[in-house]
C-alpha cells in the first residue's frame, strides 16, 4: 500500500456546484412521496480549511449557503485546536451545542456536518466521513501497450487519496465488502482478468476468481457473503453467484450475448445488470437463486447499462451510452418505470443516504470524479490526483 499526498477539495466558489447564490431554496422536487430541496444555511465562525471542508459538505446534502437573514438554519462556532458548532433554527432555537476535539481540522469538520445533516434533515443519512473507491489511469502505458489503471481510495469529497494497487497493469471494477475495510476488483496481473480480495488494513490481497476467460465485476451481497460476477467460462460473459470466498458459484443467466455489471437490491433477493441480449444494452433483473431474467422498464430508453441499486431499495442508477463521449445518468424506479435523466456522467455508484451519486464526467479529455444530487440534479466536481478516474464505488 502506497500513501499519497492530501489533496484539499475547493471551495464553493471553484467547486462546480450548480446553484447561484442569490437563490435561497428550490421548489420541492417530489418524486414517489419524496420531497429534495435546497435547505437555507448561514455559517459564521468558520476560516480557512474548516470553512471549505464545510460548504462542500453541506452543499453536497442539499444545503446552499446564504446570508443571516436568509437562512432556515444558522451555524456558528469556531474553527480553533477544536471545531465548535452551535445549530439554531429560524426561530432560534438551539438544535445541538457541540465540540469536536481530535482528529485534525477536516474530520473535525465532516463530523459536525454529519450532525447538521442529521438535525436539519430528518431521516438523511450524513455522508461527509465515508470512502470512495475508484481506479485511475495515470497516463502510462504498461510492457504490453496496455494503458496502466490502479485502484485508489479516497475520502468521499476526493481528499486524501490512496494508491491501494501498483501492479502496472490493468485494474479496474473496485467493490466493496459492506462494513468492511474490503475491497474487491479485477487485476490482469496474472495475465488475464481475474478477481482479487484486498484487505486494507493489512494490505493483504488473495485471488478470488481466477478462471479462465473473463473474471470481472464483483459485487458483494449486501450482508457480506455472497458475491454476484461476470464470468466467460461457459462461453460468453454471464452472471454467477457464490459465496464471497469464490467457491462454489453458479450460474444464473446463459445466453449467447454479453452480461455485465451485476448489483444487489437491498435484501439481498434479487440482482440488476444489464445484458446485450436483444440488441442495445437493457437493464435486467433475476431472482439471486436464478431463475428467469425479465426486463427492467425504463420507459423506452435504450443503452442502458452499469445499474447500482440505492441502500433504501427505491431506485436504480444507470448510465445511458450515446454516441461518442454522450452519457447520461438516469435513475429509474427499482420496479421499474418512467427513467428521469440526471445529467451528464457515467459508473453510478449512490452514496449510503440514497441521494448523492458518485459519477464520472469526461472533461478536457479526461474523466473526473463527480457527486450529483440524484433529486435536485446538482453536481459538484472533486478535486483528486492527476489522471483519469472511473468507476467509484462508494463504501456502505
Amino acid at each position: 500500500m502506497k500513501g499519497m499526498r492530501s489533496v484539499l477539495v475547493a471551495s464553493a466558489a471553484s467547486g462546480a456546484l450548480l446553484v447561484l447564490e442569490a437563490q435561497t431554496t428550490f421548489d420541492a422536487i417530489v418524486d414517489g412521496g419524496r420531497a429534495a430541496e435546497l435547505v437555507p444555511i448561514a455559517l459564521s465562525g468558520y476560516s480557512g480549511e474548516v470553512e471549505a471542508v464545510l460548504r462542500f459538505d453541506l452543499e453536497v446534502a442539499g444545503f446552499v449557503v446564504v446570508s443571516p437573514e436568509r437562512a432556515s438554519l444558522t451555524l456558528t462556532g469556531k474553527s480553533g485546536p477544536q471545531v465548535e458548532g452551535t445549530l439554531q433554527d429560524k426561530g432560534r432555537r438551539t438544535l445541538f451545542a457541540r465540540a469536536y476535539p481530535g482528529g485534525g481540522p477536516r474530520l473535525q469538520a465532516h463530523a459536525l456536518a454529519d450532525d447538521v445533516v442529521a438535525a436539519g434533515v430528518p431521516g438523511q443519512k450524513g455522508i461527509a466521513r465515508t470512502k470512495v473507491a475508484f481506479k485511475l489511469e495515470p497516463g502510462r502505458r504498461g510492457p504490453k501497450g496496455d494503458v496502466i489503471s490502479e485502484i485508489y481510495v479516497s475520502d468521499y469529497d476526493g481528499a486524501n487519496p490512496f494508491q491501494l494497487t501498483e501492479d502496472a497493469t490493468i485494474n479496474r471494477s473496485p467493490a466493496w465488502a459492506p462494513g468492511l475495510r474490503t475491497l474487491f476488483y479485477t487485476s490482469y496481473k496474472p495475465g488475464r482478468p481475474c478477481i482479487f480480495s484486498h484487505e486494507l488494513t493489512s494490505g493483504a490481497r488473495s485471488p478470488v476468481s481466477s478462471f479462465n476467460g473473463m473474471n470481472d465485476g464483483a459485487a458483494i451481497s449486501p450482508d457480506g457473503t455472497r458475491m454476484a460476477l461476470v464470468l466467460s467460462r461457459s462461453g460468453s460473459p454471464d452472471i454467477w453467484v457464490g459465496p464471497a470466498s469464490g467457491t462454489g458459484l453458479r450460474q444464473v443467466t446463459a445466453t449467447r450475448e454479453a452480461e455485465s455489471s451485476p448489483c444487489w437490491s437491498p435484501d439481498g433477493r434479487t440482482l440488476c445488470f444489464a445484458s446485450s441480449e436483444g440488441g442495445a444494452s437493457r437493464l435486467m433483473v433475476v431472482d439471486a437463486s436464478g431463475g428467469t431474467p425479465k426486463a427492467l422498464a425504463t420507459g423506452g430508453i435504450r443503452g442502458a447499462t452499469e445499474p447500482d441499486w440505492s441502500p433504501d431499495g427505491r431506485w436504480i442508477a444507470f448510465t445511458r451510452m450515446g454516441r461518442g463521449e454522450n452519457f447520461e445518468i438516469y435513475r429509474v424506479p427499482a420496479g421499474g418505470g418512467e427513467a428521469i435523466a440526471l445529467g451528464p456522467g457515467e459508473d453510478p455508484s449512490w452514496a449510503p443516504n440514497s441521494r448523492t451519486l458518485a459519477v464520472v464526467r469526461r472533461k478536457g479529455g479526461g474523466r473526473k470524479l463527480s457527486l450529483l444530487d440524484a433529486f435536485t440534479k446538482q453536481a459538484k466536481d472533486l478535486q483528486t490526483i492527476s489522471g483519469s478516474c472511473g468507476q467509484p464505488s462508494w463504501a456502505r
